[in-house]
């Protein structure tokens, strides 16, 4: 339809492209057999671990976001023999993010830019998300996501195991809404400073009912009703210091029963609780075991930023320059020292969680 009101709308707006309906996209790539097994145990033993019917830690696990593919299948075809492999200490979640919030500019992820190059092929990126994503779920690896939006969901949630709203967002009353609607369990940050209050109101927000704008599977725009959601949570990741210590963490669940809350704490082992150091990942994950043995109950699951490769890159100007493996964004451990660690962890708790009672 044509612009009625050019002089005072869409001033800065030069051009749209229609994208696809959710339903559409999904009819194209339709979950189904192993992959919808693989979600729905998923979701289920996610929420198990939260109501203490599963003494299990969550491990969330993965590329700080995903640009490529095909490493994706691969590290993913890694992951799976080792998630058999500790299944009675852990259940891995494999970190598939495919949009990264900025604090100024760069590079938005896989969904907004698949091509790497700033031509936001978008529809495309839902397609190559979609696609992978099923892929994953076809290995037999559950999902893990960070919400950032109100319409990505629609194409791409029912694929989902376990969902993160990140540090910069958590604030959002636009997502605390929406993680009331999702059906997975929902992992809250604390802010960037370090403040754990603000994911504690948005986790009572969430379990909330509510009502929001987005769109159907048709494309219609619509107002969603929900009925809140019981399965949200607590990760800490830091802040201008790191949270993942004894006494923070014992400070976090007094928070949690003041405020009625189930004491159920995730711990990133990365971003402000590693200093932005990706190495230190492994000292955060040493220092989580050790409080596990001596009797903490709280700390349900961890998330560690890794992938094929040790560290990051820029993304080059030539984009055949791009190192295989390695990430664009923040600095991740190897694929060798994440089966090393992982393993370590696994040992170190494995006598605690026999133990446990559920």
């Amino acid at each position: 339809m044509e612009n009625r009101n050019k002089e005072v709308e869409n001033v800065h707006i030069t051009g749209y492209d229609e994208l696809p309906s959710p339903g559409q996209i999904k009819d194209e790539y339709q979950l189904e057999g192993k992959a919808l097994d693989t979600v729905k145990r998923g979701q289920r033993q996610v929420k198990e671990i939260l109501e203490r019917k599963d003494n299990r830690v969550i491990v969330v696990v993965g590329p700080c976001s995903i640009h490529n593919s095909a490493e994706a299948i691969k590290y993913a075809n890694l992951l799976k023999p080792l998630s058999d492999e500790l299944a009675n200490e852990l259940l891995l979640v494999m970190r598939v993010y495919f949009e990264k919030p900025r604090t100024s500019v760069g590079w938005e992820g896989l969904m907004y830019d698949p091509h790497l190059d700033g031509s936001h092929k978008i529809d495309q990126g839902i397609r190559i998300g979609r696609k992978l994503m099923l892929d994953i779920a076809r290995v037999g690896l559950p999902i893990g996501i960070e919400a950032l939006d109100l319409i990505s969901p629609q194409y791409l949630q029912d694929l989902v195991s376990w969902t993160a709203v990140g540090a910069r967002t958590t604030e959002s009353p636009t997502h605390r809404k929406l993680a009331s609607g999702i059906s997975s369990a929902v992992g809250f940050k604390n802010n960037v400073d370090g403040e754990i209050s603000v994911a504690i109101n948005a986790i009572r927000s969430a379990s909330a009912n509510h009502s929001f704008i987005s769109i159907t599977d048709d494309g219609k725009v619509a107002v969603f009703r929900t009925e809140g959601n019981p399965h949200c949570h607590i990760i800490l990741r830091g802040g201008k210091t790191p949270n993942y210590d004894a006494t923070n963490v014992k400070i976090c669940e007094e928070e949690l029963q003041r405020s009625g809350i189930t004491e159920n704490i995730m711990i990133d082992c990365s971003h402000g609780n590693s200093k932005k150091n990706h190495l230190r990942q492994l000292d955060v994950l040493d220092e989580v075991a050790k409080q596990i043995v001596g009797g903490n109950r709280s700390i349900i699951g961890v998330m560690l930023e890794s992938n094929l490769e040790e560290g990051n890159q820029p993304i080059p100007d030539d984009l055949n320059e791009i190192r295989p493996g390695v990430s664009v964004t923040d600095a991740c451990i190897s694929w060798d020292a994440t089966e090393t660690a992982l393993r370590h962890f696994a040992k170190s708790i494995r006598q605690k969680i026999s133990k446990n009672t559920v």
